[in-house]
């Protein structure tokens, strides 16, 4: 299959830059998020050739990835993929909403 082109929502930039601020805060060094941020980026440059590996879920076109204690939500369109959050799988799962543009 053709490699998808990837689209960042504004939502999951900010996931991302929330994560990876919270353990630079933590730990007082950047060493851990430059390495979470580097497996991230792995989970979706892989995404991008081999878009079905993530499950399904009970949206339409919406996929999860999971990565360590995290899920990468994405949406299949014919030619891209639309990261929309990534979600820490320790929060509570009631506070989850994915959404998605018509």
């Amino acid at each position: 299959m053709a490699e998808r082109k990837v689209i960042w929502s504004p939502r999951a930039k900010n996931d991302l830059y929330e994560i990876l601020d919270f353990f630079y805060i933590r730990n007082g060094t950047k060493t851990y998020s430059k390495k979470l941020n580097a497996t991230f980026r792995k989970s979706v440059r892989l995404l991008a050739r081999h878009s079905d590996i993530g499950n399904p879920t009970d949206i339409q076109n919406v996929r999860c990835l999971i990565e360590g204690d995290y899920s990468i939500f994405y949406k299949l369109e014919s030619n891209t993929i639309e990261i929309l959050t990534i979600w820490d799988n320790r929060q509570n799962p009631d506070h989850l909403f994915i959404v998605t543009k018509p």
